[in-house]
């Protein structure tokens, strides 16, 4: 997995910070960032908290590059609707030899790893051949309407990639950008940072918090799982591990 943050609303803080005072001060558009110390920007990020004033707080954006994550993983992600989301599509990129994501569990036996090894090479090669049986009746039909043999080619295999994806296992692995407002991001580590939630996704949060809180740490600081706020409400579906929860977030920001 490799996630990058790769742009974000200038001085994000202040900018929440802004939204927050013209509010509730007697300020205008040519004055609301003047007098906006790291002090009266956190005290601002401080009252929304206190509040529950949290509209303010998306006008913060983030944008991450993100790789090395399986289909799987993009499913549960677009669950989080108030975000942009772009793809690299199995429509039109062919995946000749795709990458993989292999469970830890599956990955810990050794006999379990070869028979998900094999799976995913009988896949492949499936994919393969169903993409050329695919595009062989494909370029044919572009011949007949008049194409040359190099565009009719061409278009043959991106058609043929389209029908043939359908083969492709979860665990292949892909690409995307990911924005989100920084008010949807916290609620994304409220529940996918929690011990409870599935273990890629659970990765893949606990690290774009790690950079969020680089960029913004006043503004992410209690952000995470909901038992860094208080007690678990998860009932009897708790993992039971509360300390070592927020002994681990509290590392977080931590350089090794």
């Amino acid at each position: 997995m490799n996630v990058k943050l790769l742009a974000y609303t200038p001085d994000p803080e202040r900018t929440v910070a802004c939204a927050a005072k013209l509010c509730y001060a007697a300020a205008d558009i040519d004055t609301v960032y003047q007098g906006l110390t790291e002090e009266k920007t956190a005290g601002f990020l401080d009252m929304l908290g206190e509040i529950g004033h949290e509209s303010p707080i998306e006008h913060a954006g983030f944008t991450f590059g993100i790789e090395g994550v399986s289909r799987s993983l993009l499913a549960q992600l677009t669950r989080h609707r108030i975000a942009s989301y772009s793809v690299q599509s199995q429509r039109y990129v062919k995946e000749n030899r795709f990458d993989f994501v292999v469970p830890p569990e599956i990955e810990a036996i050794p006999e379990a790893k070869e028979e998900f090894a094999a799976a995913m090479e009988e896949d492949a090669r499936r994919y393969l051949r169903l993409t050329e049986l695919l595009q062989a009746k494909h370029e044919q039909e572009f011949l007949a309407q008049g194409l040359g043999e190099k565009e009719a080619a061409k278009k043959a295999e991106k058609k043929a990639i389209e029908d043939a994806r359908f083969v492709l296992p979860n665990a292949c692995a892909t690409k995307l950008i990911c924005t989100m407002n920084a008010r949807e991001l916290r609620g994304f580590f409220t529940h996918r940072c929690c011990n409870r939630a599935q273990w890629e996704i659970r990765a893949l949060a606990t690290e774009m918090l790690r950079l969020v809180k680089e960029a913004a740490p006043h503004l992410f600081s209690m952000a995470g799982p909901p038992c860094l706020r208080g007690a678990c409400p998860e009932g009897k579906m708790s993992c039971g591990q509360m300390a070592q929860v927020r002994e681990r977030f509290a590392r977080l920001g931590e350089k090794p």
